[in-house]
């Protein structure tokens, strides 16, 4: 074998191991954004109470996702989405209380035909009974109502903590804030989701 057949034959290698390897990290992404998809739309759409916004964001929030961060450790993509989902929920967050304050300015005041949407009861494999899905349905209910009666930061900050399971660090990377403040709203909205739910919270 020559010199050059070697060379050749070493670059072929070396191209069919990074095709390799970038076809498993693209399914090793599909298969995140698809089992993040779910409750990252929840997230959105208790904070917005619209699920057409919530998907919009949710959708944004994974393509800058896979745009910009597609080539990180797989470990960090996680707290990377959230960080970049509660950077559009707060965009949102601002640009609908801009649009309310003009609305009240021109008399148009809010809008009252606006639609109820409640968690949806989660798959049970082990087919409960009845008695036991509705109770399941009825504290699903009480939770969401709950969540959205909580200022906009203890909310995520909960919704972070306690459904994504970041840790303070990560909550406080993707909240922008500090340790100490995702300490404190965690403790407050914990607080109040007791007193709401009552025998719903165990």
């Amino acid at each position: 074998m020559t010199m050059e057949m070697a060379g050749h034959g070493s670059s072929d290698a070396i191209w069919m191991c990074e095709r390799i390897t970038t076809l498993h990290r693209t399914q090793a992404l599909d298969r995140f954004l698809a089992g993040i998809e779910r409750r990252a739309f929840r997230m959105a759409k208790i904070a917005t109470g619209d699920a057409d916004e919530a998907m919009d964001l949710v959708q944004d929030a994974m393509l800058k996702l896979v745009q910009r961060y597609s080539t990180r450790d797989e470990a960090e993509w996680g707290p990377l989405f959230h960080t970049i989902l509660q950077h559009r929920i707060r965009d949102w967050y601002r640009r609908t209380k801009v649009r309310n304050r003009w609305r009240q300015w021109l008399g148009k005041g809010e809008e009252s035909d606006a639609q109820s949407d409640f968690l949806e009861s989660v798959p049970d494999t082990s087919q409960p009974s009845s008695d036991r899905q509705l109770a399941l349905k009825q504290a699903a209910v009480a939770l969401e109502q709950a969540l959205r009666t909580l200022p906009f930061r203890q909310q995520q900050v909960f919704l972070l903590r306690a459904w994504e399971e970041l840790d303070v660090a990560q909550t406080a990377t993707a909240m922008g804030c500090s340790q100490g403040s995702v300490k404190t709203h965690y403790f407050r909205a914990v607080h109040t989701l007791r007193k709401l739910l009552g025998d719903h919270w165990s």
